[in-house]
């Protein structure tokens, strides 16, 4: 994967099965231990949809402490809309006829108690290199308020009624049996902004800056005692001045390694440029051979790099075709 860095963090694809259970770990103080009366120090966050995505790490670099992470999940369309996380929740027919590439973003945690604004910025740069590396048309995900009574957050809503509604082309539809209708109940509800702003969590935010819209519902997840609006990205329709700054970002890059996946369920992943490579889609992207790009003149070849032949290549882009080019 490219490791994008800055002074104090690095970004990068987990590559050993200890990568994915620090990822875990640091999910599990997130999200599940806070629920539990004792903590546990080896407690794991696991679910089916793991060996399914891509895990992405940010860690300082003078510790390689973990700091925040995230999966990805690439579709090739909407088509596959129904083997995501967000498909348990809700009711997404309206997106299986989308014929882009699409990727989940799911599981994004910070540290406890990190504020470091650096950090959610490099989160969202790595995501603009996948999303320009495969021409993704949408991202889309589930963004959670902490704790169970959306009383809390009404203004935060009924901001979100006012301004971020889905379009009706792909708003989804209510499938859970526990959800709060914010579009239909605070429809007389002016929101406090500054109270809003103050209420939005973080991952939401960053949604919405980027020309995000929700649904107009939210599920009430007693499992991680969470609030979570399913939130989607059309990439075409980010604003450009958002869509230059994470150009900027992404392109801080100190160093691309090439560093190879082992095959998971039918999905090789070529870390050095988020090349994805589905041997059961029309889309298959072949690893390079080699993919070094340094601006460390001192730098020495790993023994993998040396070993591979050939010389490098650009990583293909998927030509864009339907209404949402």
């Amino acid at each position: 994967m490219i490791q994008l860095r800055k002074p104090r963090f690095r970004v990068r694809v987990a590559e050993t099965g200890e990568d994915i259970r620090r990822a875990q770990r640091l999910r599990y103080q997130t999200f599940v231990a806070r629920n539990l009366p004792r903590f546990d120090p080896k407690g794991l966050d696991q679910d089916k949809f793991d060996e399914k995505c891509l895990h992405v790490l940010v860690e300082e670099l003078r510790t390689g402490e973990l700091m925040c992470c995230f999966r990805l999940m690439p579709l090739e369309s909407g088509k596959e809309i129904e083997r995501t996380y967000s498909a348990q929740f809700y009711e997404l027919s309206r997106l299986k006829s989308y014929d882009r590439e699409m990727v989940e973003m799911g599981r994004f945690c910070i540290k406890q108690g990190v504020r470091d604004p650096a950090i959610i910025r490099m989160a969202w740069s790595a995501m603009a290199r996948f999303v320009e590396r495969h021409d993704v048309g949408m991202l889309f995900g589930c963004s959670s308020f902490d704790g169970l009574e959306a009383e809390a957050c009404l203004d935060a809503f009924a901001l979100l009624r006012e301004r971020y509604i889905a379009p009706q082309k792909w708003l989804p539809k209510i499938k859970a049996p526990n959800v709060f209708r914010f579009g239909a109940s605070l429809i007389n509800r002016r929101p406090n902004m500054g109270l809003a702003k103050k209420m939005m969590p973080p991952l939401l935010k960053s949604y919405l800056l980027l020309g995000g819209k929700v649904s107009d519902h939210a599920v009430v997840d007693n499992d991680l005692s969470t609030l979570h609006v399913f939130t989607g990205v059309d990439v075409s329709a980010v604003p450009p001045i958002r869509a230059r700054t994470l150009r900027i970002n992404a392109g801080l890059v100190a160093q691309i390694a090439v560093i190879h996946a082992r095959p998971r369920n039918g999905l090789k992943i070529e870390k050095a440029g988020f090349a994805i490579n589905r041997p059961y889609g029309s889309y298959a992207a072949k690893p390079a051979r080699q993919l070094l790009v340094s601006n460390n003149r001192n730098h020495v070849p790993s023994a993998y790099e040396r070993s591979r032949d050939g010389p490098p290549r650009q990583l293909g882009r998927r030509p864009s075709h339907g209404d949402a080019g």
